[in-house]
């Protein structure tokens, strides 16, 4: 998993919040119209949000669990190898000082 996973599954769990707030909104506004065609479509609406509500929580959760995995992994690897890690932090540091001071 890198960098940009998860940068678009931060992003997919905004919108989806997003998408679902804008779904509220129209259910509550929508509340007070009478036919039976939007009673259908209100329910239809109000099944498909409960069902994305549960998605977006097992998504959430799914990314923290990757992400402290991905924590322990590292805490792990420094703990084994605290000689190597400093090694590549300090390689990491000089070459980004070397980008940022050709600018």
């Amino acid at each position: 998993m890198d960098g940009t996973d998860i940068v678009t599954r931060d992003k997919l769990v905004a919108d989806l919040r997003l998408v679902v707030t804008d779904a509220e909104e129209l259910l509550k506004i929508t509340a007070g119209q009478a036919g039976e065609k939007v009673a259908a479509v209100r329910d239809r609406v109000q099944r498909e949000l409960d069902q994305a509500k549960v998605r977006l929580v097992a998504l959430e959760d799914k990314a923290v669990a990757q992400t402290k995995a991905a924590a322990h992994a590292t805490d792990a690897y420094v703990h084994e190898n605290p000689w190597k890690a400093v090694g590549i932090a300090a390689g990491a540091g000089f070459f980004f000082g070397l980008l940022i001071s050709r600018h």
